[in-house]
């Protein structure tokens, strides 16, 4: 899978838009957030010195149907909101894609991250794209997680060998240093090695749009 992470301009008209461009030293982080049929719901938290104003500003705007104050202290408050035409929750669910929370507004630039397969996060590039708003990539990159490619031996025996050197260059210990540090014989050790890398690599690959697919038939065993 990759992440990528997506600096968003929001056209006006949405209250979150006009609302942090009217108060552009306010912080917006939306917490949660869920679609509804022609409206979307969540919780944000709010941090400025204008407090009051920034509520007064988002009772007033027609796009919020609702909002409720959840609590409140010096300088940050959290609401419950109910919205209409949540561009962003609808671009996301047109692709398939989950926006990971929170996510970020300031001054009319949403900064969020999402994760999934290439072919999906560019249909939410495109989704967005026919919504008209536009945004900038601020980067794209892999991302795997090896707790859950591997097994718990796999696991310690991997993180045994990066404590060792075994994977710095050039190399600080051999692999019947790495075998002995774990308790267990070389044959086993580079034979288990051997599995944990080849499952990192493929699943590292298996996504990638630049490679090729008879490379990444080759690569992924399929």
């Amino acid at each position: 899978m990759a992440q990528i992470r997506l600096l968003v301009d929001l056209p006006d008209g949405p209250w979150i838009a006009d609302v942090s461009r009217e108060f552009p030293e306010a912080v917006f982080r939306v917490l949660t957030a869920t679609p509804g049929d022609n409206a979307g719901f969540a919780l944000v938290r709010i941090t400025t010195d204008a407090v009051d104003d920034v509520l007064a500003a988002m009772e007033a705007h027609s796009g919020l149907a609702e909002v409720s104050v959840m609590t409140r202290s010096a300088g940050e408050t959290t609401v419950q909101i109910e919205a209409s035409s949540p561009l962003l929750l609808l671009a996301a669910q047109g692709a398939g894609v989950p926006i990971e929370m929170p996510v970020e507004i300031t001054d009319g630039i949403a900064t969020l991250d999402a994760t999934g397969a290439h072919d999906r996060l560019s249909t939410f590039g495109d989704q967005l794209a026919g919504m008209g708003l536009s945004y900038e990539v601020e980067f794209v990159q892999q991302r795997v997680n090896p707790s859950q490619l591997l097994t718990e031996n796999q696991l310690d025996l991997l993180l045994t060998a990066v404590e060792a050197g075994y994977y710095d260059v050039p190399r600080e210990s051999t692999l019947t240093e790495v075998a002995e540090a774990a308790g267990i014989a070389k044959s086993t050790c580079s034979e288990t090695l051997q599995r944990v890398e080849r499952t990192i690599v493929r699943e590292f690959v298996e996504d990638l749009p630049t490679v090729s697919g008879e490379l990444k038939r080759k690569l992924t065993g399929e």
